[in-house]
């Protein structure tokens, strides 16, 4: 018998296509690729599938993307361009791939889970996050980062557990050269299951009101 190809079959056999939102969960046969989305989609589900990698062409017709969930797939690699057209993005999910570096994301984004990877510092540039002004949840743990990357002002939730995390400064949440400067916004910041002891610098979160989540003593 012949066999089919998930790409071979139009995506709304494949998937469920109801009126801009495109559910392609634990395809059969297997889905190694994006699948080709409806013109007007805003919201792709392609959860638990076998993607493998995302190209700089995936998504560049479908500017009307809000939302894209591609937990649970065996993704390693993404092209750096692959969601810079993305303008209306603000959900977007790679949990639970293998990625060891991210892509330029979106500039709207408020929400940005990479938990579950297989991220290093050196695979996530310093200013990754730093124009994303919009941004409200950042999930990077159960990861391989070996410091706390730049965090945008408006954070309010950051998951960093499970990491390689040693050490950090006053300047990581706060600034050492303001002494008045506060971040009222991060609420929740979890920092458990790294090698950091919090307790080492007190300086560190005195512009927060909360402490982070963690290990205070060896």
């Amino acid at each position: 018998p012949m066999t089919v190809e998930a790409s071979d079959l139009p995506t709304c056999l494949l998937c469920v296509c109801l009126t801009g939102s495109v559910y392609c969960e634990e395809v059969s046969p297997d889905m190694t690729t994006v699948p080709a989305l409806p013109k007007e989609t805003a919201y792709l589900y392609a959860r638990f599938n076998k993607i493998q990698k995302i190209g700089n062409k995936d998504f560049a017709d479908i500017l009307t993307l809000k939302r894209i969930d591609l937990t649970g797939n065996i993704i390693s690699e993404i092209e750096d361009g692959a969601f810079s057209k993305l303008s209306l993005l603000e959900e977007l999910s790679l949990a639970e791939n293998r990625l060891v570096k991210l892509p330029m994301l979106p500039a709207k984004l408020t929400t940005f889970n990479a938990n579950f990877n297989r991220l290093k510092t050196k695979g996530v540039k310093a200013n990754a996050f730093k124009k994303l002004s919009k941004l409200s949840n950042l999930y990077l743990s159960d990861n391989q980062l070996e410091a706390v990357p730049h965090i945008p002002e408006n954070v309010r939730t950051l998951h960093l557990q499970n990491n390689n995390i040693s050490d950090v400064s006053v300047d990581t949440f706060c600034r050492s050269n303001d002494t008045y400067y506060l971040r009222p916004r991060l609420t929740e910041i979890r920092l458990d299951g790294n090698p950091v002891v919090l307790s080492k610098n007190p300086d560190t979160f005195t512009c927060l009101n909360v402490l982070p989540v963690g290990q205070y003593r060896r």
